[in-house]
């Protein structure tokens, strides 16, 4: 399956680690301070300096809301991220979000931001995408190494 033609698509910023963790499927959940709307189906992963490059995507499963002691207590196995980390990152947040990663796909040749966004400049956080998902998809299909012959246009 490849990045769905349902739902809404954002772009999303990540370091690095974090985001090669997520496209080994090492990691199973992404933290952040705010929660994405509920149709979003498919994360980008734009990993920020050195790299610089949309590396691939994610397809979302369930976004878990809570305090951040409850984040951790339930995904600290599966977040990819040390207790000292975490708690740096949630300092001054009640509540935060635990975003499910179900299905990570890399792209055999990181896009650019710009194919992404029109401003060409990656998000603080997180972007939703404008350009129509079918467009997105075939613009970029030659570049995941995953895609199942039968998704191919």
């Amino acid at each position: 399956m490849g990045a769905s033609a349902t739902g809404r698509h954002v772009v999303m910023s990540v370091h690095p680690q974090f985001a090669e963790a997520i496209m080994d499927g090492r990691k199973k959940v992404e933290f952040r301070k705010r929660r994405l709307a509920d149709d979003v189906t498919v994360v980008w992963v734009y990993a920020t300096a050195p790299v610089r490059k949309v590396i691939g995507y994610f397809e979302v499963g369930a976004i878990h809301t809570a305090k951040p002691t409850d984040l951790w207590r339930k995904f600290s196995d599966v977040g990819c991220i040390d207790r000292a980390d975490f708690d740096r990152y949630y300092a001054d947040s009640h509540t935060g979000a635990g975003i499910g990663i179900r299905k990570a796909v890399r792209l055999r040749s990181p896009a650019h931001i710009a194919e992404l966004l029109p401003s060409g400049v990656p998000p603080q956080s997180y972007a939703y995408v404008g350009v129509p998902v079918t467009s997105l998809r075939q613009h970029l299909v030659a570049r995941v190494s995953q895609w199942p012959a039968s998704k191919r246009t």
